[in-house]
C-alpha cells in the first residue's frame, strides 16, 4: 500500500476541517465518458480505494464545464472535443458537508497526455453492466442513471 493511500484519512481529516471552517460549500464535478464501444471510463487514485469516474473540485476562476475537461485531461488523458453536457447535480453532504456534485457526459473526446502525476493509479474501461469490484456505490448508480435514462436521486 501506497505512502499516500495510508496517508489519506488524515490529510482528508485536515482538509475537511480546513474546507469547512473557509467554505460555506465546495464544488466538484464527474466526467462520464463513454467510448464508441459503449464502455465507461473509471480510475483508481493512488490516496483512496475504489473505481470512480474522473473528476475533482471546481478552482476559483473556472466554470464546471471547464473544471471538468481539465481533470479529464489531468486524471484521464481525455480531452472534450465538444462540450461536456450536464446531466445532474448531487448533494455529497453525507460524505462531505456543503459538497455537492456536478455530472458532466462526454461522448466526444480525443486522447492526450494525463497531466497529473503521482494521483492516479490505473484508468480503464469497463462495460456498464461489468463494472469492476471496488466501484463505488456512488459511481455505480450515477452510470445507472446517466445511461438508462433514470431520474437521477438528489445525494450522491
Amino acid at each position: 500500500m501506497s505512502l499516500r493511500r495510508r496517508l489519506n484519512p488524515v490529510i482528508r481529516v485536515l482538509h475537511q476541517f480546513h474546507s469547512r471552517r473557509t467554505r460555506a460549500m465546495t464544488l466538484g464535478v464527474r466526467g462520464l465518458v463513454t467510448d464508441g464501444e459503449g464502455r465507461v471510463l473509471l480510475i483508481r487514485h493512488t490516496y483512496t480505494h475504489g473505481w470512480f469516474m474522473p473528476g475533482g473540485g471546481v478552482e476559483r476562476g473556472e466554470t464546471a464545464a471547464q473544471a471538468v475537461a481539465r481533470e479529464l485531461e489531468e486524471e484521464a488523458g481525455v480531452r472534450p472535443t465538444a462540450p461536456p453536457m450536464l446531466v445532474s447535480i448531487h448533494s455529497a453532504e453525507t460524505h462531505f458537508r456543503g459538497d455537492h456534485i456536478l455530472l458532466y457526459r462526454v461522448v466526444s473526446w480525443e486522447p492526450c497526455p494525463a497531466t497529473s502525476v503521482g494521483e492516479i493509479e490505473e484508468t480503464a474501461w469497463f462495460s456498464p453492466d461489468a463494472l469492476p469490484d471496488g466501484t463505488t456505490p456512488g459511481t455505480r448508480a450515477r452510470i445507472a442513471e446517466a445511461l438508462e435514462g433514470l431520474d437521477p436521486h438528489p445525494h450522491w
